[in-house]
């Protein structure tokens, strides 16, 4: 039998795929639900399911959005000392305020993004601790003004068409990815203790169920799931699906760092979202003013993708591209070579 931990051991069919965009469309779905969207039995579906989380492929998780504690996102670039990149970029993926960690080029950069729920914590680690580090010789750091795609994960387009449009309306799809009804998180609310109970459990497990979360609230079943409601309805927390790039077969992974012209930056991004490649697109602050991630198959894809398709968008004047070396941290999770670690790994 493959090893629990190999990622690739034995490529997704059909049927866990059509289950992995059932989870990006709807990440707290009941089985009986997806069941239904993917033509498969709801007993099938759970235990396919728990074997994707056991061998890495895929977690979903909770994840709180700075904003709603009035804090904004950052992109940062290290360049770092030969030999000394592993080590910050470990160091930083142990912090919970750093949401993505991997290191890029010939070994010498790591690229991560920062959502600290204080602007103390943010200048701390910014201002404070990453320039005082011998490790460290240049620090590079932009915020985030505007997302198009990334974090909500139904709107990866690489799954895209994997169920029909009928099963996916079921689920609740809608919308492109940069849909502008998309809830945003309100800018200040404070979270009372039982919400923040809440989010350390959806930290832990993005489907937990209500009685899990009431246990972990000491609360009400009932009030538990109200609470829940109205953090997801304001866009305070949103629920994520983290899925290995390895187990779609995408080995190579570049960071996409685009000048465009002022009065196009709107357009370039929403077309860099609806690109199946793209796992992240935001306009930034900085010499770039677009930022995006993108997950390809081989070399050949990323210069198909970035010269074929991202050259040619309306606007774009520069296009900096940085091949990412594997990931040491995806939104919420660690990443063991290619295999999404478990939270008690």
């Amino acid at each position: 039998m493959p090893a629990p931990d190999d990622v690739r051991s034995g490529a997704l069919d059909p049927v866990d795929a059509r289950i992995l965009r059932a989870l990006q469309i709807a990440p707290r779905a009941s089985f009986a639900a997806i069941a239904a969207a993917t033509g498969t039995g709801e007993t099938a579906v759970a235990r396919r399911y728990r074997r994707l989380v056991r061998r890495g492929v895929v977690r979903v998780v909770g994840v709180l959005d700075p904003g709603a504690l009035g804090q904004s996102r950052w992109i940062v670039r290290l360049r770092c000392r030969p030999g000394a990149v592993a080590a910050v970029a470990d160091a930083l993926a142990r912090r919970d305020d750093v949401s993505w960690v991997s290191t890029a080029g010939a070994g010498a950069e790591v690229l991560f993004a920062v959502r600290s729920r204080t602007s103390r914590d943010r200048e701390d680690l910014l201002l404070n601790r990453l320039p005082h580090t011998d490790a460290v010789l240049d620090l590079q750091a932009s915020v985030v003004l505007h997302q198009f795609t990334g974090g909500r994960a139904r709107f990866w387009q690489r799954l895209a068409g994997t169920l029909g449009p009928e099963a996916e309306a079921a689920l609740g799809a809608a919308g492109p990815p940069f849909d502008p009804t998309a809830p945003l998180a309100v800018r200040g609310a404070g979270l009372s203790a039982e919400d923040e109970a809440v989010v350390a459990a959806l930290a832990l497990d993005g489907r937990a169920g209500r009685s899990t979360l009431a246990a972990a609230a000491g609360t009400s079943r009932g009030r538990a799931a109200r609470r829940l409601d109205a953090l997801l309805a304001s866009g305070t927390v949103r629920v994520d699906v983290e899925i290995s790039p390895a187990a779609l077969g995408l080995d190579t992974r570049a960071a996409l760092w685009l000048r465009v012209h002022p009065a196009s930056v709107e357009d370039a991004g929403r077309a860099l979202a609806l690109e199946p490649a793209t796992t992240f697109v935001a306009a930034v602050t900085g010499a770039h003013n677009l930022h995006a991630v993108v997950h390809c198959r081989d070399l050949e894809e990323l210069w198909s993708v970035t010269s074929q398709r991202v050259g040619q968008v309306p606007g774009v004047e520069t296009l900096e591209v940085a091949p990412l070396r594997p990931h040491v941290k995806q939104i919420a999770t660690r990443v063991d070579g290619d295999r999404l670690a478990d939270v008690e790994d």
